[in-house]
């Protein structure tokens, strides 16, 4: 079985990183990898560009490892692809004024959904949104005068 387990899973470790990518000093490209696997695929979306197979994500991985080479530091590297790009090309983009719906949507996606559960409890437990008002003499009168009490109300 857990062979079995080992099996399924294998595939979610695969990099898209070719041999012929890597860097030949393991120090330099453990650095390379820690780099690509913060930056986004602009193609894929939702993928690093270390998991990517796009052409752009292989150019942009390709980019990382020369600037490294140049002798950038690691900041100097996100930073230059930050400029490139934007904070799209960010995976953990910085907090700021325009990115602030993107920090809240999880938060409000999450508050909506207890909203619509919570709504959706009280439906089915039969109460009402608003409670009844009792009725007024006026229209006992008025239910008297047509011949039904008010405790015999219509079903709706």
């Amino acid at each position: 079985m857990i062979l079995f387990i080992a099996l399924v899973l294998f595939p979610l470790t695969a990099h898209a990183v070719t041999p012929s990518e890597m860097l030949a000093d393991p120090a330099l490209e453990a650095r390379a990898r820690a780099i690509t696997t913060e930056l986004r695929c602009l193609v894929c979306q939702n993928q690093s560009i270390d998991d990517s197979d796009a052409s752009l994500a292989k150019d942009l991985r390709m980019l990382v490892r020369e600037k490294l080479k140049e002798g950038m530091s690691d900041g100097e590297v996100r930073e230059f692809v930050h400029a490139r790009y934007g904070d799209f090309v960010l995976l953990r983009p910085p907090m700021k004024p325009g990115t602030l719906l993107l920090w809240a949507a999880p938060l409000i996606a999450l508050l909506a959904g207890a909203a619509a559960v919570w709504m959706a409890a009280r439906r089915r437990a039969g109460f009402p949104a608003t409670p009844a008002k009792a009725l007024s003499e006026e229209e006992r009168a008025r239910l008297k005068t047509l011949g039904v009490s008010d405790l015999e109300r219509p079903k709706s």
